[in-house]
């Protein structure tokens, strides 16, 4: 996975068409210039993550729902996330062939994917029953041994065992969970998509010793992960 890759156009395969047009328009142009991952998404076939109802938007730029129900995937953060993000966050955590690697919110398990072509091993947590088989059956069918995904409330636990050298939210949060920053090895990132709509940033927390280095490189907006504490509307 480390050795560049061709990745120009094939005009003779619209699928390689497409993807080659996900990466050089929406991608690239994104400040995705880390050669690496965009090797790594020509690779990791996008396609073959997305519902079979959904299969025409692999490589729109845009969220895909992971339930029948577009209304109640909103409602439940089953989604997809937009393929500029997850290559953006993917580029910021500089994950490592030795990091050890905790995902909060599996989804169709493309995210763990393309984590899993970088680091030694990915914990990839789920709270859908329905997500989880989706999500190892589409690992099996790409050949990702080094996933492990398990059925679990990432706001409520229970957790793995730390430490992490990279933990990553696959979905929004109010505020970045301090159950996961002590899961957080020495020298490790975590990254979470922080904040409110209409605007949120992402946000990236390394820890140093008993501190934790804070950066919010970049606004976006994603669905919420269910069950993560939400502030208080009211103000004094």
């Amino acid at each position: 996975m480390n050795m560049p890759l061709n990745t120009s156009a094939n005009t003779s395969d619209p699928i390689a068409q497409a993807r080659y047009n996900m990466i050089e328009q929406q991608i690239r142009p994104w400040n995705v210039l880390d050669v690496d991952v965009l090797d790594l998404l020509a690779v990791v076939r996008r396609e073959d993550f997305v519902p079979a109802a959904h299969y025409g938007m692999a490589f729109m730029d845009t969220e895909i729902p992971l339930n029948s129900s577009h209304d109640e995937a909103r409602r439940l953060g089953q989604f997809m996330l937009a393929p500029r993000l997850e290559a953006r966050m993917l580029q910021d955590l500089q994950v490592k062939p030795t990091d050890r690697v905790l995902e909060i919110g599996t989804g169709s398990g493309y995210m763990a994917a393309l984590l899993a072509a970088r680091a030694q091993h990915v914990v990839t947590l789920e709270i859908a029953p329905a997500l989880v088989e989706f999500a190892q059956e589409n690992l099996r069918s790409a050949g990702v041994t080094n996933v492990e995904v398990r059925q679990a409330d990432g706001a409520k636990g229970p957790l793995p065992d730390g430490p992490f050298d990279v933990i990553v939210l696959s979905g929004s949060v109010a505020e970045v969970p301090a159950n996961l920053l002590a899961l957080l090895a020495e020298g490790g990132r975590l990254g979470a998509i922080v904040g409110k709509a209409p605007m949120m940033r992402t946000t990236l927390v390394r820890r140093v010793g008993d501190r934790f280095d804070t950066t919010t490189p970049w606004d976006t907006i994603a669905p919420r992960l269910l069950n993560f504490p939400e502030p208080s509307a009211f103000t004094f």
